[in-house]
């Protein structure tokens, strides 16, 4: 690498004005990404509730209803009023309530009780809506408008619109603060005033160009729009401070120069290893079925990659342009040397590593017994207005959604039949459909002609399920089996069927599989560089189970406290944490060995010169890693990133406990094994021979 550095440095001028036309390039492009904010169009195209729905748009030329309007205290001709009104904005495709299954001016008592009181109950009107999903941002609004402020509007293209509005300004607020927290934190834990703005440049820099190159992907995930830029100024903070007091040591015995060739030389091989294994654990992600976190995964992977060649190509430049402003501007030394820390770490840690490997099966077991939301349908809290709507239609309304189903023409006998025995599930409140009307003695051109459209097709019957469950849950996921059973015996690979709540069922199929596949290649992929990097089998055994029993304690956590934890969170944070925070651990092990080997000092004293020499970095890049976190879980309004700041700002002290107050004990009991690589064995039974 040594001819490579010399270039960087002789070109450096260059490679900056080139870095500031990529950036400013990238700032533009930034602007054209698109960002989509629907989780369940990241489910697989060969799902079946996503063939369904493509299949029902091509025979009917409609999308199934993504809004719900609930109209307080109106009659039912006022409740048609409504209808029509919100049958005239544009963007609004159909509108769906009782009155549309029969002929104007018939009275709603030719229908069943149960089906009428699906839409009108207590004087309130329940409205289906379909919307136009291009123009769904700007006819949102136009429905509230139109609805007013005491009435309510629910559902995932609300929750979508809701998203797109909201998320450009949290993730704003959330930037700006997070980059004057980092200034602090480095100005508290560097020694010149000028250093952090040095380091801000080079993350700046990564993460305008990781955010414009975003647009290769086509679109991203409201998740990677919302947490990707905070999550990767976070883990990839150290690359440059790492740097920066490398090029000071060298620069004490050498010209600025000579002192940046020799401290990349010398921090390459940490920098890599750390990155490395931060771009494995977030690569993981990119092998899920559910694509949104294949999306993160590819996203964060890139931006760590990107932040790896910032650091040590443009950042030299950088550095050697600045270094006299940081000199003149030093400061004194805020942090303490820690060896008081390391004291009290070396009295507790065995007692410590012993409870700790006495909660590893616990914790492993109670992270997987969480109460766990799937879909979107609760993305939002009960203090933003749709969140509010939502629990108050149910509070009306109860718990229900809508299914469609579509059925073969032709076979009067089993579509009557199938129609039956649905209507016999306890969960299903109302069956309508072509058939079912006829059942009510009408005959077929009394029918509106809009329903006729909606309900039949020149090749499928297409039958309405209103259900008396909620869109997410067993509850919900049980009725969808029944149903699905049910058609099985009817039309067996005929039928198609479609709805939000199933749409919620096959996501929850989909991303309970990837859990372990996800898990499995994150964790043998991190502990494969460890071995290969510390030649020694057992090292990466200690840190990698270290890491994890983390990870489950912190995810148990959610389980004892009750809380429900959306599944996509879990995943994610699964990958993310241990990307994140094994290289605390790396850290730590590396420097722990190399004082045993170099300073000859007994175990117990080493730990105590190993905190001291680490925690300074371990601390600061673990601040930064779980501030971040939990900024995004104080100022997003939506519960799934939210949620995943959360966990990461947890997870983060959890893990930053255990690699300083546990990894110590398993070094010292261990610390004949720590000390041996298979490089050394190698020689040493070349020597015995």
């Amino acid at each position: 690498m040594d001819w490579f550095y010399r270039r960087v440095i002789r070109y450096r001028k260059t490679i900056m004005a080139l870095f500031a036309v990529i950036t400013v390039i990238s700032a533009w492009m930034f602007t054209r990404v698109y960002v989509d904010y629907d989780l369940l169009n990241y489910l697989p195209k060969d799902s079946p509730s996503t063939t369904a729905l493509e299949f029902m748009e091509k025979e009917f030329g409609g999308d199934v209803p993504k809004a719900r309007a609930m109209i307080r205290n109106v009659n039912q001709k006022e409740a048609k009023e409504y209808k029509k009104k919100l049958e005239q904005i544009d963007g609004v495709i159909s509108v769906q309530w009782v009155d549309s299954m029969l002929p104007l001016n018939m009275p709603l008592e030719m229908l069943p009780e149960s089906l009428v009181k699906s839409y009108y109950r207590d004087g309130n009107a329940l409205f289906m809506i379909t919307l136009d999903e291009e123009k769904q941002l700007e006819t949102v609004p136009l429905i509230y408008d139109a609805i007013g402020e005491d009435n309510l509007l629910t559902g995932p293209a609300v929750n979508t619109v809701v998203a797109t509005v909201n998320t450009v300004q949290e993730v704003m607020k959330i930037t700006v603060i997070a980059i004057l927290f980092l200034i602090f934190v480095l100005a508290v834990t560097t020694t010149s005033w000028v250093e952090p703005a040095v380091v801000m440049i080079g993350l700046g820099v990564a993460v305008v160009i990781n955010a414009g190159t975003n647009l290769v992907f086509g679109k991203i995930s409201f998740v990677t729009n919302s947490a990707g830029m905070i999550l990767q100024m976070a883990v990839s903070l150290d690359y440059s401070v790492f740097l920066i007091h490398r090029f000071s040591e060298c620069k004490e015995t050498a010209d600025p120069e000579t002192a940046m060739l020799n401290a990349l030389k010398l921090s390459t091989s940490s920098i890599l290893s750390s990155g490395l294994t931060t771009v494995i654990g977030f690569l993981a992600l990119a092998f899920m079925k559910f694509l949104i976190g294949a999306d993160l995964g590819m996203a964060l992977s890139k931006g760590v990659a990107i932040s790896l060649v910032t650091s040590l190509i443009f950042m030299p430049g950088v550095i050697l342009a600045t270094y006299k402003w940081m000199e003149k501007t030093q400061h004194r030394d805020f942090m303490p040397s820690f060896r008081g820390l390391g004291r009290l770490v070396c009295r507790v840690t065995l007692p410590l590593m012993i409870a700790f490997v006495l909660i590893i099966v616990p914790s492993y077991l109670a992270s997987s017994q969480n109460n766990y939301l799937y879909g979107a349908s609760k993305i939002y809290g009960t203090d933003t207005r749709i969140g509010s709507d939502t629990e108050k239609l149910v509070e009306v309304f109860g718990e229900n959604d809508n299914y469609v189903l579509m059925v073969p023409r032709g076979d009067r006998t089993s579509e009557n039949a199938l129609i039956r025995e649905i209507e016999a599930m306890p969960d299903v409140s109302s069956v309508l459909s072509i058939e079912k009307l006829m059942g009510l003695a009408l005959p077929g051109e009394m029918l509106p002609e809009d329903l006729t459209a909606q309900l039949q097709s020149e090749n499928y019957d297409r039958i309405v399920i209103t259900a008396s469950v909620p869109v997410d849950g067993d509850k919900a996921f049980a009725l969808i089996d029944e149903i699905y059973t049910a058609c099985d015996r009817y039309y067996p690979g005929e039928y198609y069927l479609a709805g939000t709540g199933v749409s919620t069922y096959d996501l929850k199929r989909v991303v309970s599989g990837d859990l372990v596949k996800v898990n499995f290649i994150a964790i043998f992929s991190v502990f494969l560089v460890l071995l290969l990097t510390m030649k020694n089998l057992l090292l990466p055994v200690i840190l990698v189970l270290t890491i994890e029993t983390a990870i489950w304690v912190n995810m148990s956590i959610t389980h004892f406290t009750g809380a429900s934890m959306f599944y996509i969170a879990y995943l994610i944070i699964s990958s993310i944490q241990l990307g994140a925070t094994v290289d605390y651990a790396i850290l730590f092990t590396e420097r722990y060995k190399e004082n045993r080997l170099k300073l000859g000092i007994p175990p117990r004293e080493c730990v105590v010169t190993t905190i001291s020499d680490t925690a300074v970095s371990i601390l600061t890049s673990a601040t930064a890693v779980s501030v971040m976190g939990f900024l995004l879980a104080a100022f997003s309004s939506q519960r799934i990133i939210g949620q995943i700041g959360l966990l990461l700002g947890r997870g983060t002290i959890c893990s930053l406990l255990a690699v300083l107050f546990v990894l110590p004990g398993f070094l010292m009991f261990f610390d004949k094994y720590v000390l041996r690589t298979f490089s050394l064995k190698r020689r040493q039974k070349t020597e015995e021979l």
